[in-house]
């Protein structure tokens, strides 16, 4: 049997603030529990709610040097869930604040700790994995200091690692001296071909250049990002590494995400009740939010971070003209202070097209899943996006940008063909969103038959673990 370690910031149900939680937390579970031993590490954070705590139980502790900031305590909470064990790494200097993350400075040194502390733990615990899997860069130190620091010792010789990207904007960059500080790492380590990142230290860069395979989250997304425009610099390093870069297309929980078993909803469906349930509730959910109760009504929803990558920009530049046509705008979600007060502005001058949830409401996102005709995905790059595949579980046609996941997943309709699962428009451009919700707009008043194939037909198609295991399988036989 083949033992594979996943390392990550973040996991459910344990810590969520976005899709890296819901991989961490679906993909352990999903691979062949004949084949694979799959065990989970995770911060112990302060902010882990109280039940979950209350669940697990101390399993050791010891001491860490951690470069020059000397001796570091290291705890051990263990757990399992649905035949999963994790193991939960303590210490309240690092982690008792009241969110995962903070201060990046404070972040930078609170993971470096986190990896170190990672490796150092395996025997404690009787754990040596085949493959470690390391997932973004708050956990991409861990192939740096295993090849630096731990190879001496006979039981890490032949682990071999993974990254998996997420989002490559985020890399946890700071100046070298802070990073030899709390490393304690050899200069060499600091030097171009491995972590020096334009005279500073970047600790993605480290867990790339140190990994045996790297993995990101679409295949399209595996293709842009060794290009400069979506590359965030690291374009060149990944073409260097093309033959060891996989994209591999994340998945959703379907026991989470099902219209006929969802209790959040105000009414549960299927793909052969669609119609009449997504109607109960649209009606309902128009009622909570404020809006007229009008069923035939086109409503679009948007369940999204309010910042330039996920394309409000777009947005705010053809607003008033999108709300000219019979459509009711729903978006949940937080972000940058500009979109925040446009989408308030908007919902208290047009409340009988507006609603603005400036939070974020797990229950009420589920809703306006079911209750919603379309979801607006305008992306400016978009590694996989989770959003659209429950769109498409929730019978809710995505409008997506071209762009990473987003053009792997969503297929454009084609009215001569009688193909698609929803619309799409490739250049970043307003104008052309505009256009493509107006075309999606005219099918569904127009040839409502039309909309009602597309719908059923994305309720019909498999975007849960099940395929993306398999290739992930294949990776860990391959190293292993």
């Amino acid at each position: 049997m083949k033992k594979i370690l996943f390392v990550a910031s973040e996991c459910v149900p344990f810590i969520k603030t976005g899709g890296l939680a819901d991989v961490v937390g679906a993909l352990p579970g999903a691979l062949d529990k004949s084949r694979f031993d799959v065990r989970v590490f995770l911060p112990d954070y302060a902010c882990i709610p109280a039940p979950l705590r209350d669940s697990l139980q101390y399993a050791g502790s010891f001491q860490m040097n951690l470069g020059s900031l000397g001796e570091q305590y290291v705890g051990i909470m263990q757990t399992v869930r649905d035949g999963v064990t994790y193991y939960l790494i303590d210490n309240q200097h690092y982690f008792s604040g009241p969110t995962p993350y903070g201060d990046l400075r404070w972040d930078i040194e609170k993971f470096c700790y986190f990896c170190k502390a990672a490796l150092s733990i395996l025997p404690s615990v009787g754990f040596r994995p085949d493959v470690i899997h390391c997932h973004d860069w708050q956990a991409s130190m861990v192939p740096v200091f295993l090849h630096e620091m731990f190879l001496d010792n006979p039981f890490y010789r032949g682990i071999r690692t993974v990254v998996t990207i997420h989002n490559l904007k985020f890399q946890g960059v700071w100046d070298i001296p802070t990073f030899q500080k709390i490393t304690g790492l050899p200069e060499r380590v600091f030097t171009p071909g491995r972590m020096e990142f334009h005279k500073d230290a970047n600790m993605l860069k480290g867990g790339l250049v140190y990994a045996d395979r790297i993995t990101t989250v679409s295949p399209t997304y595996a293709e842009e990002i060794k290009m400069p425009y979506y590359g965030e610099k690291l374009d060149g390093l990944l073409r260097s590494k093309s033959g060891d870069l996989w994209g591999i297309l994340n998945g959703i929980d379907y026991e989470i995400y099902n219209p006929e078993t969802d209790q959040k909803l105000y009414a549960t469906y299927g793909k052969d009740n669609f119609r009449s349930g997504k109607a109960q509730n649209k009606r309902r959910l128009q009622q909570e939010l404020g809006l007229p109760q009008d069923p035939d009504a086109m409503m679009i929803g948007m369940i999204t971070r309010l910042t330039d990558q996920k394309g409000l920009d777009l947005l705010a530049y053809v607003i008033e003209r999108l709300l000219l046509s019979r459509v009711q705008l729903a978006v949940i979600g937080t972000g940058d202070a500009k979109y925040e007060s446009m989408l308030r502005h908007f919902e208290w001058t047009r409340k009988d097209k507006v609603s603005a949830s400036i939070m974020f409401d797990d229950t009420r996102a589920h809703r306006l899943y079911a209750a919603s005709d379309a979801i607006l995905m305008p992306s400016l790059f978009e590694p996989c996006g989770l959003t659209q595949l429950i769109a498409l579980r929730y019978g809710s046609l995505p409008i997506v940008r071209e762009t990473g996941g987003l053009k792997d997943t969503v297929r454009p309709y084609n009215r001569y063909e009688g193909t698609g699962t929803g619309f799409s428009f490739r250049d970043y451009n307003a104008d052309d969103m505009l256009n493509t919700i107006y075309f999606g707009e005219m099918v569904f008043y127009d040839d409502r038959r039309a909309w009602d194939v597309m719908v059923r037909r994305g309720m019909e198609t498999d975007f849960s673990w099940n395929t993306s295991a398999r290739r992930y399988e294949e990776l860990y036989d391959q190293l292993s």
